[in-house]
């Protein structure tokens, strides 16, 4: 159930936009631990009208595209998230930082919904399961090969590091000669 009733916050908003107390003396008169949600349902309303207000009822999940779309456009704009929640009609900016957070960690497999629950018992389910996992695991070589790599990788870094810890200057130096080289190749380009 929700924290606060649709008509609590329809009525505390229009005391609010009726000009005679603020965010901070409302949040008190009605014993709220903070003015935030005050502050959210008040932009919600400016830019939804009540709309922004009301619980949704139905737990209606976003496409992946429009997800994508949100994080491009907050990407591309720079701007906040209560912006691209205003902008995309959700009355929920949390929700934008999530799928940004779910975006950077996992790509686009992360936007993708999820069955929830636990999946049925049926053999058909079982062969499936076995089938994935004899194509997700790597052969032994392969698997070898992504250690060695990682390895190389992580001796490279190593050494790097060393380097610069010995000398820092030096590495400096290198990469301002690195960065004046192709300065110079893009001039004559």
């Amino acid at each position: 159930m929700a924290k606060y009733s649709e008509k609590f916050k329809i009525k505390l908003v229009t005391e609010y936009l009726d000009g005679h107390l603020g965010y901070k003396s409302l949040a008190k008169k009605y014993n709220m631990p903070s003015q935030t949600p005050l502050q959210d349902w008040v932009r919600a309303y400016k830019t939804q009208g009540m709309e922004g207000l009301k619980r949704r009822i139905k737990k209606e999940v976003p496409p992946v595209q429009f997800k994508l779309d949100t994080i491009q456009f907050m990407l591309k704009t720079g701007a906040s998230y209560q912006e691209t929640a205003e902008q995309f009609s959700l009355n929920n900016p949390s929700l934008i930082y999530r799928w940004m957070k779910v975006f950077n960690e996992q790509g686009l497999e992360g936007l993708k919904t999820k069955p929830k629950g636990r999946p049925s018992m049926s053999k058909k389910a079982n062969t499936n399961k076995q089938t994935k996992k004899v194509e997700k695991k790597l052969t032994r070589e392969a698997e070898l090969e992504r250690v060695n790599e990682l390895l190389r990788l992580e001796n490279a870094y190593l050494k790097k590091l060393r380097a610069f810890r010995e000398n820092p200057n030096v590495l400096l130096e290198k990469h301002k000669q690195n960065w004046h080289s192709n300065s110079k190749k893009k001039e004559s380009d």
